[in-house]
């Protein structure tokens, strides 16, 4: 008699050439994929930092355009004006760079005639930017 075996599914060597097929393709795509997010997350800090450099101009203008230090500290540690969260549209947003918020996220060096901000930078963020106003 001839039977045949009614038995249906994947060999064990099947299968493993799959997981080894989609090792490879993990070990090719995770680097990029990593980099790509590392990327996003400069270019987001930076553009965060822009915003709030745009918001510390504004204020300076609606003051009067005499200092700086009327819109914030030397040291950025506090908004004196007391309106760039509202002009950031509520909160002065953190920096994907790290954990810090508001203020705290930015190095802000402030005298009277010139700001620069620059986005707190940490492991996972490299290259940022300065953004400079004044003179």
């Amino acid at each position: 008699m001839n039977r045949k075996s009614s038995k249906k599914g994947f060999t064990l060597i099947e299968l493993l050439v799959v997981i080894l097929i989609l090792g490879i393709l993990v070990a090719v795509a995770l680097p990029a994929y990593l980099s790509s997010v590392k990327d996003a997350r400069e270019k987001t800090a930076n553009t965060n930092a822009r915003a709030l450099a745009t918001a510390i101009q504004a204020n300076y203008v609606r003051l009067g355009g005499t200092s700086y230090l009327n819109v914030i500290a030397s040291d950025g540690s506090s908004d004196i004006s007391g309106n760039l969260a509202t002009d950031m549209g509520g909160t002065i947003p953190a920096t994907p760079c790290g954990t810090a918020t508001g203020l705290g996220a930015y190095v802000i060096v402030a005298t009277a005639t010139k700001v620069t901000v620059t986005p707190a930078t940490q492991a996972n963020c490299t290259t940022v930017s300065t953004y400079t106003l004044g003179s």
